[in-house]
């Protein structure tokens, strides 16, 4: 199948894929619900009443995540781009870089068009700088893009109305996971560092933690 079928398959899959999801948001929240420590995120508390999923910046209810989702998987394309042209890389590596900063490219399109699916405008393209120092420092950032990006991901599971929404929500959080744990690998650290069960971050830690790669 040409990769431009496929990519268009995929934004089709992105706003169909459902069944089951409203239990297992019950279930991510209450994983989510632990009083302990995590060395990559901050639990996420649980909702209540009148307690906002803090993306109504970026447009009301699952659009105002959409846009949030998709103004983080902005950064990482435009990270991973960066990262392609330092020269930094080469080989083996550097095709790995290369998967990975496709695959965000992939999601940028599947968001961009589920918002516009749902009669929402998608969110702009932030301007951004990266510090790409050294192979190591730069993977070092890699890895902790990956960890922020599904406990991003995973901090909104709840707040999210639509199951399919939710459903297509986790399917790209799962790539998140992969690729932060063939980081971890590299880095020679645990591939699940919060173990058995992943910690959330709610979008006050996640935004607050890319505001200084943000430069308009």
């Amino acid at each position: 199948m040409p990769k431009s079928t496929q990519a268009g398959v995929s934004r089709r899959r992105f706003m169909a894929v459902g069944g089951g999801s409203a239990a297992l948001a019950a279930f991510l929240a209450a994983c989510g619900d632990d009083s302990g420590t995590t060395t990559t995120t901050s639990s996420m508390p649980a909702k209540s009443s009148g307690q906002t999923s803090e993306t109504e910046q970026f447009g009301e209810g699952d659009i105002g995540i959409l846009n949030y989702a998709l103004t983080l998987e902005y950064l990482e394309t435009a990270f991973y781009a960066d990262v392609v042209k330092s020269g930094l890389f080469k080989g083996k590596d550097l095709a790995v870089i290369k998967k990975f900063g496709e695959e965000e490219a992939e999601h940028v399109d599947a968001l961009t068009a589920a918002v516009k699916q749902l009669g929402g405008k998608p969110a702009p393209e932030p301007k951004a700088e990266f510090p790409l120092e050294d192979a190591k420092s730069v993977t070092e950032l890699a890895a902790t893009v990956e960890n922020l990006g599904a406990a991003a991901y995973l901090g909104q599971a709840a707040n999210i109305e639509s199951p399919e929404v939710l459903a297509s929500a986790l399917a790209i959080h799962s790539v998140e996971g992969r690729h932060a744990a063939v980081l971890n690998t590299v880095l020679g650290k645990s591939i699940t560092p919060d173990g058995a069960f992943a910690k959330p971050a709610d979008a006050m830690t996640v935004l607050k933690s890319v505001e200084p790669f943000i430069v308009g």
